[in-house]
């Protein structure tokens, strides 16, 4: 039995669409349950920066998560197969008709993405300061708490509705398949075929 990580929301829901595709079975959560066993899985549901985690810690054989999630938390893991849903991006945003003044000597950048903001702004040679936020992001270039944003952006009508835009993209993330080290080694047959099964379909 391979278990399998899953973030809340809609990758869970198109992954578990995936499954059911592939094995001609139902696959869903009951309702506020976080777990959903079957004959040969054990779906596990947790918050979407968590998957490496559980991951990681083999608590789960395989997961699926973010592109984005895996560049910010950049852990030991088998990066497997790209599902291609989920798509988004990872963008510097600012104020509307703001220039971003990168003679400063240090910009401010509000994000949850401290990694990801750090290493794109170190490569282009800039210095920032990171304000790391869980939330509400872009409300801080509206306040004066940071110059610009590093957020996840998909329609971009919330930065449009608060007044930024998306003004540089640093990367594009969907939601990738992957596995802790040992569980590929100990059930790589297991993982393999479900690899296989699912790129067929994709």
């Amino acid at each position: 039995m391979l278990s399998v990580a899953l973030p809340k929301g809609r990758i869970a829901k198109e992954t578990l669409e995936i499954f059911e595709k592939i094995f001609g079975e139902k696959f869903k959560f009951e309702d506020r349950k976080l777990i959903l066993q079957t004959e040969g899985f054990k779906f596990l549901l947790v918050r979407n920066q968590d998957v490496p985690a559980y991951v990681l810690h083999q608590a789960a054989d395989i997961g699926v998560v973010g592109l984005d999630v895996l560049e910010e938390r950049d852990e030991d893991l088998v990066r497997l197969l790209d599902l291609g849903i989920g798509k988004c991006k990872v963008c510097v945003g600012a104020k509307v008709d703001k220039k971003i003044d990168y003679s400063m000597p240090e910009i401010k950048v509000a994000t949850k993405m401290s990694n990801i903001a750090q290493k794109y702004f170190s490569k282009k040679a800039i210095g920032v300061k990171i304000i790391k936020l869980y939330g509400s992001i872009e409300l801080a270039p509206l306040i004066g708490l940071s110059d610009v944003i590093v957020d996840i952006v998909e329609t971009g009508d919330t930065m449009k509705q608060n007044g930024l835009e998306a003004v540089e993209t640093i990367m594009e993330s969907s939601a990738h398949l992957i596995a802790n080290k040992n569980s590929f080694i100990e059930k790589k047959e297991e993982i393999i075929s479900l690899y296989k099964k699912i790129s067929n379909i994709i």
